[in-house]
């Protein structure tokens, strides 16, 4: 079968909402992050699928729960008026069970790309952390890194925020 669709895969924690610092685990402390909607309507408009890729291994640790991550998803989908099309999350931890579906692991990647028929050559992950680049890197996918400090050696871009990313992507 043709992989046919491209897509923008996000990470969420300090991409879609801020990096507080600590672990998040009250709906009242999340916080989208300001600016965010136009960018991913730019991208959205430009033909891209918007998936939501994040680790969560506080379900495992017991700190939240799966409804949890479900609610602040709801809450980004919100803010920028629903265009995001899927949220795949690993809900494990090294330390109570080993997954391939957490990032640095490419099983969640995977699993969207099948399903939606990507084609990896022509989409691209947005991420703050290397752990967010290393499979996107492995499956062809290209890498921007939003960050301030020194961009990873799996980054294909370095960016200091969404729209800038965003404005990379549109001109590549």
């Amino acid at each position: 079968m043709t992989k046919v669709n491209k897509c923008i895969f996000l990470d969420r924690d300090g991409v879609l909402n801020e990096e507080l610092g600590y672990q998040v685990t009250k709906a009242e402390e999340f916080k989208v992050k300001e600016g965010i909607t136009e960018p991913l309507k730019h991208l959205k408009q430009a033909g891209f699928l918007l998936i939501v890729m994040t680790n969560q291994s506080g379900i495992a640790k017991g700190d939240y729960t799966e409804d949890f991550v479900l609610e602040c998803h709801e809450r980004i989908q919100q803010a920028v008026g629903g265009i995001l099309d899927d949220l795949y999350f690993a809900p494990g931890h090294e330390s109570v069970s080993r997954s391939l579906m957490r990032k640095s692991d490419s099983l969640m990647f995977e699993k969207a790309i099948a399903k939606y028929k990507i084609d990896a050559g022509k989409s691209w992950m947005i991420g703050d952390k290397e752990r967010d680049l290393i499979p996107a890197k492995k499956l062809g996918i290209g890498t921007v890194h939003l960050t301030d400090k020194e961009a990873s050696e799996y980054a294909d871009f370095k960016v200091h925020d969404l729209a800038e990313a965003t404005s990379v992507i549109l001109n590549e």
